[in-house]
């Protein structure tokens, strides 16, 4: 497409169930202008071709596959066969709201300094399923929830950085900054993250905008998998190791890493004492400071990896 003004880009790795809504609600947007659909299909062995080839007569989507295992891999293959200059990440087990394009559009072309941009995320629970009294409202952002209010914010704490699954970027900054870092983000069943915070950090570094707009509104899927307490331990663990390979690919790695893990993983045992009457936010923070045992294990593989070079 010669005049495409965005490229909306969904990265799916065996998700064939959830995957065909994702691309109807794209394929239903409200956007006058010129817009495509880029499926990366990252080494898949379910259905995922088939649910794409279906709704191939339509020409706006385009299918490829990259047999590299790795979200932020598949991120970067989506950016070099789009041909957008604003590209739009939507999750594959995420639906998009009809405004969603035109939303994130708008916000790029009335702001030359936004690099990054993304809206708010409610969840869809399974049927017949209702959210657990024991999950606190920070461990229901582990699924995708993100909510900062009904106006436009410019983020200013990386902390705060617009989700993964609702995510936006403009195609110039991607490129200034090399793509996105494939030691960071999902790469098969483990679940490493804290890209889309390392591109914030980027981005404010060098005076870009990056922006959180309520009304690019996605709803996202709970898979019912997720709804055990074992899946968010496994979460805080490798949420633990993304902050230490964050950390040691922004040269902070070192012995004061250790300290640093062991005072949080302290902090968070007291809490969880603190929270022992409610259940929500007591295991909240049990997870937390399960977290740091991850980035505690880390930063100690880090430390013997570099002494054994020396």
């Amino acid at each position: 497409m010669p005049d495409t003004k965005i490229s909306a880009i969904i990265c799916t790795h065996n998700r064939d169930t959830y995957l065909g809504a994702a691309i109807d609600s794209l394929l239903g947007q409200d956007f006058a202008a010129d817009f495509e659909i880029v499926v990366v299909d990252n080494g898949s062995s379910d259905r995922t071709r088939e649910v794409v080839e279906q709704r191939t007569q339509n020409p706006r989507l385009k299918y490829v596959f990259e047999p590299t295992i790795g979200l932020s891999v598949a991120r970067n293959t989506g950016a070099k066969v789009a041909s957008g200059d604003i590209l739009a990440y939507l999750d594959d087990d995420a639906v998009a709201s009809k405004g969603w394009l035109q939303v994130l559009y708008f916000a790029y072309y009335n702001n030359s300094k936004l690099a990054i941009a993304g809206g708010k995320v409610t969840l869809i629970w399974p049927q017949g399923i209702e959210q657990p009294r024991w999950l606190s409202p920070g461990l229901a952002a582990n699924l995708g929830a993100y909510d900062l209010g009904d106006s436009i914010i410019y983020i200013d704490q990386p902390g705060s950085t617009p989700r993964g699954l609702n995510y936006s970027i403009r195609r110039s900054f991607l490129e200034e900054i090399g793509g996105f870092d494939p030691h960071l983000g999902r790469v098969g069943k483990n679940l490493l993250s804290n890209e889309e915070l390392q591109m914030t950090e980027f981005a404010l570094q060098r005076n870009w905008q990056v922006a959180y707009l309520p009304e690019a509104l996605v709803a996202h899927n709970v898979a019912p998998e997720r709804l055990q307490r074992s899946w968010f331990l496994n979460r805080g663990w490798w949420q633990g190791i993304s902050e230490c390979y964050r950390e040691q690919l922004a040269g902070k790695a070192g012995i004061a890493q250790l300290q640093r893990g062991s005072e949080r993983f302290v902090r968070g045992l007291y809490k969880a004492l603190q929270y022992f009457s409610d259940p929500a936010e007591r295991f909240d923070k049990l997870v937390y400071a399960y977290g740091q045992i991850g980035y505690l294990n880390a930063a100690i593989q880090g430390l013997l990896s570099t002494s054994n070079k020396k």
